[in-house]
């Protein structure tokens, strides 16, 4: 899983396409540049007061950034396997190295002339390896950026460490060239702060470099990293024609073009810093919401396991008092048997009952339209109230039952619709039991409730709904009753809803209350 996620990052970092926002930064910080150049050409070549602590400390700025930057590009190499990466993260690790001699011959810093035997132009060469070196690695990368990753970890750590061992060596050889053999190389200074002409012919080697790695980052440009390298591209190209325009160290253009060179180290490592942290950002996002995904779907099953018991319940609880008047029928002398036989058939009856609400929750959760047939509302009706006989008759209640004759029989799963009447009926019955008075009236009604729709209708004498509990005394797990789940009445109104119907309520008067269902007659056969 963790492995995935990452993944998933880099794949972001290297692939995905920029927003609009980014284009217009990174064409905005192109366009700083360039105008950064214009400005600051025609005064390159101005004197300027040397400052000899300005050297280490803008050198120490930029191998850190580019070690850094390197690092998380290999990291980012051993997630994505592409040889493109890999290519840009030895580049920054060679400008990051190279560095450390750079600053050690550089004349003035350390010793008037130097350290490590350096010449006369040592410090000079291996600017011009640092500047020529990087753009190869970003033309390496543009060319092998479109190629597809496949690698083993095995042979990612590998690619990684002789990388590591090649760029450290090419450094090490480097240093040697330009120290030890530096008489054997073209002289690039006349003295310590004025250069030769040969280093234009350096100059437009590293500039054409660059203008062929910024042409193919331009033609397949296509992630954020991309078009950031563009960027990185320009700044190397407004440095290098700094460089052009400048005769010797020291003057404007030399202190204005290792600016441009803090530009183009520290890019990369912004935006992978930025895009990292806004990816990881969108990532534990996405865990939260998995964790609540996961929570919602445990509280769903825990929902429907309860909703499942409640209904099976009532259910098990008639045949467990049919099952007792049995017994006690028969342990009458002489022993009752056409009442214990009416009893056992109410059990058989309780027991079908019980098996149909499994089916009917299993059905509640398929299609919306399985296992519907046309049934008569009316008969329906008939059937549930006949099997409340017992619990009406226990507990004093009156029964009135007024049905229109002429309703169209209704397309509806039967169960389902049957069980919605059992849990209404069920509830009415038990909201009169806490009634005092001698008046307890159940009514049940049907009939047109406009011209395309049919309403059944279960009124009770109890207390009532507070008006308050009226909005949402059909959301899941909200309940009036002391030991009641709130579960009945959502499933309720889930039925009714996925029947294209509606399920109310409101008070009677002068007490009580009325659960209206109202069903479109679009759904009947007429």
């Amino acid at each position: 899983m963790a492995r995935d996620r990452s993944e998933e990052i880099a794949t972001c970092l290297v692939t995905l396409a920029p927003t609009r926002l980014q284009q217009w930064s990174a064409f905005s910080v192109c366009a700083i540049l360039l105008l950064g150049f214009g400005v600051l050409a025609p005064f390159a070549d101005i004197p300027l007061p040397r400052i000899n602590v300005f050297i280490p400390t803008f050198e120490a700025i930029i191998f850190v950034s580019d070690f850094i930057t390197s690092v998380l590009l290999f990291s980012q190499f051993s997630i994505y396997q592409s040889r493109a990466l890999l290519a840009l993260a030895s580049g920054y690790l060679f400008t990051a190295l190279i560095i450390i001699p750079h600053v050690l011959t550089y004349p003035g810093v350390f010793s008037p002339t130097g350290l490590l035997g350096a010449g006369l132009s040592t410090t000079s060469w291996l600017y011009w390896f640092w500047h020529i070196g990087f753009p190869v690695a970003l033309l390496a990368y543009a060319w092998l950026k479109d190629e597809k990753a496949t690698a083993s970890h095995a042979s990612i750590l590998y690619a990684v460490g002789w990388s590591v061992l090649f760029v450290g060596a090419l450094v090490c050889g480097l240093t040697w060239l330009t120290t030890v053999d530096e008489p054997l190389l073209p002289q690039l200074f006349t003295d310590v702060t004025h250069l030769t002409s040969f280093n234009h012919y350096l100059l437009v080697i590293a500039i054409l470099i660059c203008v062929s790695a910024l042409a193919l980052l331009w033609t397949h440009r296509r992630s954020v990293l991309d078009l950031w390298l563009m960027v990185v591209a320009v700044a190397a190209i407004s440095e290098l024609g700094l460089v052009a325009l400048t005769s010797a160290r020291f003057v404007l253009g030399f202190y204005a073009g290792r600016l441009f060179s803090l530009v183009t180290s520290t890019t990369v490592l912004v935006v992978l810093l930025a895009e990292t942290s806004r990816l990881y950002a969108r990532l534990a996002h996405s865990n939260v919401m998995l964790q609540r995904e996961r929570q919602n779907k445990l509280m769903s099953l825990e929902a429907m396991a309860a909703s499942i018991s409640h209904e099976v319940r009532q259910p098990l609880t008639s045949i467990v008092a049919n099952g007792r008047a049995a017994q006690r029928f028969l342990e009458h002398l002489p022993p009752n048997f056409e009442e214990a036989q009416s009893a056992l058939n109410r059990i058989i009856g309780g027991s079908h009952r019980a098996s149909q609400i499994f089916d009917n929750i299993r059905a509640l959760f398929g299609k919306a339209d399985a296992g519907h047939e046309p049934i008569n509302a009316n008969e329906l009706i008939g059937d549930v109230v006949a099997g409340f006989q017992g619990d009406l008759e226990q507990h004093g209640i009156t029964a009135s039952v007024e049905l229109q004759g002429d309703l169209p029989k209704i397309v509806v799963h039967k169960g389902q619709l049957h069980q919605v009447l059992i849990n209404l009926i069920g509830n009415a019955i038990e909201a009169m039991q806490a009634d005092i008075s001698d008046r307890r009236v159940l009514q049940v009604s049907s009939g047109r409730h406009v011209d395309d729709k049919i309403i059944l209708s279960i009124e009770d004498s109890g207390p009532g709904i507070d008006p308050k509990d009226a909005e949402n005394i059909f959301d899941a797990f909200v309940t009036t009753k002391s030991h009641g789940m709130g579960l009945g009445l959502a499933l309720c109104r889930m039925i009714i809803e996925r029947h294209s119907g509606e399920l109310s309520v409101s008070r009677a008067h002068p007490r009580g209350s009325i659960f209206r269902i109202v069903l479109p007659i679009s759904l009947s056969t007429g």
